[in-house]
Parts: C-alpha cells; sequence; structure tokens
C-alpha cells in the first residue's frame, strides 16, 4: 500500500486508523503541559508517576506516529489496544466508574477496541509488517 493510499479517506479502514492515531494527541500534549496528569499517575500508585507518565506519553507518540501513517498498523494498533486497555484499568481502579463524562472507562474501552479492529483488518490485508 502506497503513502497515497494509507490517506484516501474514501478508505473506511483509513479514517479509522487516522481517528485512532489522532486521538492520542490531546493525551501526549496533557502530559506534557498539564501538571494535573502527573496528579492521576501518584493517585493510582504507578510509581515513579513521572517515569510512567512520560513513558506512556513516549508509547503514545510512537503509536500516533505508526497508526497515522500506517507503519506497522497492525503492530501499532494491537500495542494501542494494550495501551488503553492499562489506562482504563488505571481509570477503573481510581474512579470505579463506567460512564465517560464523569471519569470512567467507557471511552478507553471503546478507543481501545477500535485499535483492536485497525490491528485485525491491518493484519488480515497482508502482512503485519506492511513495509519490510
Amino acid at each position: 500500500m502506497s503513502l497515497a493510499d494509507n490517506f484516501n479517506l474514501f478508505n473506511e479502514f483509513n479514517i479509522l486508523r487516522i481517528i485512532c492515531a489522532l486521538f492520542f494527541v490531546p493525551h501526549i500534549v496533557a502530559k506534557f503541559t498539564v501538571p494535573q496528569a502527573l496528579k492521576f499517575y501518584v493517585d493510582v500508585g504507578f510509581k515513579p508517576p513521572k517515569f510512567w507518565m512520560y513513558l506512556a506519553g513516549t508509547i503514545e507518540c510512537f503509536l500516533t506516529i505508526g497508526l497515522f501513517f500506517g507503519i506497522y498498523t497492525a503492530i501499532a494498533g494491537f500495542l494501542g489496544f494494550i495501551h488503553l486497555l492499562v489506562a482504563a484499568a488505571a481509570t477503573y481502579k481510581l474512579t470505579r466508574c463506567w460512564i465517560w463524562v464523569i471519569g470512567g472507562i467507557e471511552f478507553c474501552v471503546f478507543w481501545a477496541l477500535c485499535c483492536l479492529v485497525v490491528a485485525m483488518h491491518a493484519y488480515h490485508a497482508g502482512s503485519p509488517f506492511p513495509f519490510l
């Protein structure tokens, strides 16, 4: 698949893949600019919290690039699925809530499932390593 094919917005898979990628951007920005982001990692019990926050931000940077440009899409989608399930579990530990608008995990689970669909589609469309 060419780079131009990766951005053909008449292909519904590309739209889902790009959305999954771009939704990471506000999370990345918040981890590096919003002081309250660190409080989440402290409250959940990650030790040391700064390390885990920066690691999550770094992982999200790689996931964004991989999903957005369609690089190792199957792997990026699956790692996004795992990453978001960990985020959902941490959020649930803190809030004990499902509903997203009141701090629950609903959005993380939905987004994780979208990443899984992207990974499955990319894997079944060909090699999990499309640029090798």
